[in-house]
């Protein structure tokens, strides 16, 4: 086991934006908290949280890696609609100490999976509703029947005339 150091470093900190995964046409990853692995002169790479990644077109393979800083790490091969990524997602889930950060996270390559970053506001356009006891009410709606067939209050004036059978709507 290697610590990452001045000869290798190695930097992991949240996403500052939601990043999705993206496999033929499909989202399969679609995340506000990923995190943002710098290992080194290598490309960033985005890991996401298990429960923000739909594993059920994914079957894990016996392909293992280790490296000596991050531990061993596991593979699954992506299965969708006919098409496939062979060992296109890896997860470290017992990282050594030092990356202890990445445990619980999958990674996509991009040369397989299509990895964007998304403007949250844009796909989370009400993010969280306020608490409720800061919620005000701006008009109380009486609907014309509760339910029972009985109406709330008395039927307003039809303003239009009912189609006769000639011609009209039936």
């Amino acid at each position: 086991m290697k610590i990452p150091g001045p000869d290798h470093p190695i930097t992991i900190t949240p996403a500052t934006r939601r990043w999705r995964a993206r496999f033929y046409g499909h989202v399969i990853a679609d995340s506000a908290n990923a995190l943002v692995l710098k290992e080194a002169t290598y490309p960033p790479v985005v890991y996401f949280p298990r429960e923000d990644v739909s594993t059920e077109y994914m079957s894990r393979t016996d392909r293992t890696t280790h490296c000596p800083y991050k531990g061993d790490a596991s593979y699954y091969t992506l299965l969708m609609d006919g098409h496939f990524a062979e060992n296109g997602v890896w997860t470290y889930e017992t990282p050594f100490p030092a990356m202890s950060a990445i445990a619980g996270h999958l990674a996509f390559y991009p040369n397989q999976v299509e990895l964007y970053e998304v403007d949250d506001a844009a796909v989370n356009p009400h993010p969280a509703e306020p608490p409720q006891e800061s919620r005000t009410v701006d008009e109380v709606v009486q609907h014309t029947d509760a339910g029972g067939g009985n109406a709330q209050r008395e039927h307003w004036e039809p303003n239009v005339e009912t189609p006769g059978l000639e011609g009209g709507v039936r």
